[in-house]
C-alpha cells in the first residue's frame, strides 16, 4: 500500500525522514530550509513500509496570479530515497510520478525547478520522464573510502610541492569555534565577497554564521589557516553521515597570494577520514572546466568528477505559455520570472 504526505517545516518527521534515506545532505535538512528562504517550504512524501521518495520543495506564489512553481533551496537538493529492491523501486518511483502530478494539478502548480545533488546518483532515476533533467558542470569530490596516501597521489604534482611550502611558512590549521575566531573568519568572509563582487544575498549576518556552526540538525565545524595566531582563511564544512561538504569560505587580501585554502581543504580531508563520511565534496566552479580558475582549483585535489544536473518540469503548458508570452526567449527557468 503507498501512501503520500505533505510534511510542513515545524514538524520533527522532516529530519527523521530525511536521515532515514541512503544518502542525505545539509541541503536537505528543515533547518536549511527554514534559513535558505522567506517562502513556505515543504517535504513531499511518497512510501510504503520502510521504503520511500522524499522531495524538499519551496513553494513561490507568481504575483498577481493565483498559481504557484516550486523550487529548491540554494545548493545541492533534490529528491531522498531509500528501496529494499528494484521492484519495488520501480513501483515506488511510478506511485511518486502519478501522485506528484496530481498534488500539482491540484495546488495551482505550474512549474517545478530543482538543482540535484551531485552525490546523489538515484535521483535521475526518480524524476525521469518527469520534465526535463539537465547536465551543467562537473563538481569534484574526495574519495574518503580510500586510505590517505591513495588520496594525496591523486592530488595535481605542483599542489604537493604548494602545500609544503605553506607548511614551511609556519602557516597552520586548526579546528575553532571561539567566537575571536569565527568573528575573525566572519570579517574574512564579507572582505572575500567585496573582492569578487559578490551579489547582496551572499552576505549573511553574523547571526547565520553563529547559528549555523550551532544548529541541531547537521554537523558544522569551522577550519581557520592561522599565521603567527592570525587568522589569514576560513572555510565551513558541514557533515551528513556521508557526505562532508565545503560549503562558505574565504581568504584575506594580504594572504590571497599564498593561497591558505590549500592547506585547509587538505586538512578537510583528514578531518573526513575520522568520520563517517565517505566523500568530501568540494562542488564546482563556474563552467566546471579547466578554463574556470575555482574549478581549477579544486581539481588540483581530486580527479573524481560528478556531475551537476538541475531538473525543469513544466506542469501545466497552457498557463506557463501565457505567463511568458511578453518574455524574450532564453534558457532561463521557468521563463515568466526572467
Amino acid at each position: 500500500m503507498f501512501n503520500f504526505e505533505v510534511i510542513q517545516n515545524n514538524s520533527p518527521r522532516w529530519n527523521e525522514i530525511v536521515k532515514q534515506a541512503k544518502v542525505f545532505d545539509f541541503h536537505h535538512t528543515s533547518y536549511f530550509h527554514q534559513i535558505d528562504t522567506d517562502f513556505d517550504t515543504q517535504l513531499l512524501y511518497f512510501y510504503s513500509d520502510n521504503e520511500f521518495i522524499a522531495l524538499p520543495v519551496v513553494i513561490r506564489p507568481i504575483e498577481g496570479t493565483k498559481y504557484v512553481d516550486l523550487t529548491s533551496v540554494y545548493g545541492y537538493s533534490g529528491p531522498l530515497s531509500y528501496f529494499n529492491n528494484d521492484v519495488s523501486k520501480n513501483e515506488l518511483i511510478h506511485f511518486f510520478k502519478t501522485s506528484f502530478i496530481d498534488y500539482c494539478t491540484q495546488n495551482n502548480i505550474i512549474s517545478v525547478f530543482s538543482r540535484l545533488h551531485p552525490l546523489i546518483s538515484e535521483q535521475k532515476d526518480i524524476l525521469g520522464g518527469l520534465g526535463e533533467i539537465l547536465d551543467l558542470n562537473k563538481t569534484v569530490s574526495i574519495d574518503l573510502t580510500i586510505d590517505q596516501v591513495e588520496q594525496r597521489q591523486a592530488y595535481r604534482k605542483s599542489l604537493k610541492s604548494e602545500l609544503n611550502q605553506l607548511r614551511r611558512k609556519e602557516i597552520i590549521v586548526e579546528s575553532v569555534s571561539t567566537s575571536h575566531d569565527i568573528d575573525a573568519f566572519i570579517a574574512i568572509y564579507y572582505e572575500t565577497m567585496d573582492r569578487v563582487s559578490a551579489s547582496p544575498n551572499y552576505y549573511f549576518s553574523k547571526k547565520y554564521f553563529y547559528d549555523f556552526l550551532n544548529n541541531d540538525d547537521f554537523q558544522a565545524r569551522l577550519l581557520v589557516a592561522k599565521n603567527n595566531d592570525k587568522v589569514i582563511a576560513g572555510a565551513i564544512f558541514t557533515h551528513t553521515d556521508k557526505i562532508m561538504q565545503y560549503h562558505l569560505a574565504g581568504t584575506t587580501e594580504e594572504y590571497i597570494k599564498d593561497t591558505p585554502m590549500k592547506l585547509i581543504l587538505d586538512e578537510a580531508r583528514l578531518v573526513g577520514n575520522e568520520s563517517s563520511a565517505e566523500s568530501l565534496h568540494l562542488g564546482g566552479g563556474v563552467g566546471g572546466s579547466d578554463d574556470d580558475s575555482l574549478f581549477k582549483f579544486k581539481s588540483a585535489f581530486s580527479k573524481n568528477f560528478k556531475q551537476f544536473s538541475v531538473w525543469k518540469y513544466i506542469v501545466n503548458t497552457e498557463v506557463y505559455d501565457q505567463l511568458s508570452k511578453d518574455k524574450e526567449h532564453s534558457n532561463f527557468f521557468p521563463l515568466y520570472r526572467s
